[in-house]
């Protein structure tokens, strides 16, 4: 895994109570920050699903047979990494808690 990933799995994938406080002081308005948090949200289930399919198409029979699909392993495996990594709303809060997302005002 690349160190972006590293980090996206080392989010804790439980959901805990946020200090609104602390987010509001970094926009100066609660519902901005929660804007920023939405929309980088949304880029990294964008970038995760890519990924995943991108892996996925890896193992992809074009065969017309139904009786020749079969579990493969290594697919189930990845597809289980996946599953185990943080929700994207979870990633994102994590990442606009120690200050990597980069926000303006228009």
């Amino acid at each position: 895994m690349s160190t972006s990933k590293k980090a996206l799995a080392s989010v804790n994938p439980l959901i805990e109570t946020r200090d609104v406080v602390a987010m509001k002081e970094k926009t100066g308005n609660l519902y901005e920050s929660i804007v920023v948090i939405s929309r980088r949200a949304s880029q990294l289930a964008v970038t995760m699903k890519e990924e995943l399919h991108r892996k996925l198409d890896e193992f992809t029979v074009h065969a017309d047979n139904l009786e020749e699909i079969h579990e493969n392993k290594e697919q189930i495996e990845i597809s289980r990494i996946y599953e185990r990594m943080a929700n994207p709303s979870l990633q994102s809060i994590t990442e606009f808690n120690e200050d990597k997302i980069y926000h303006r005002k228009k």
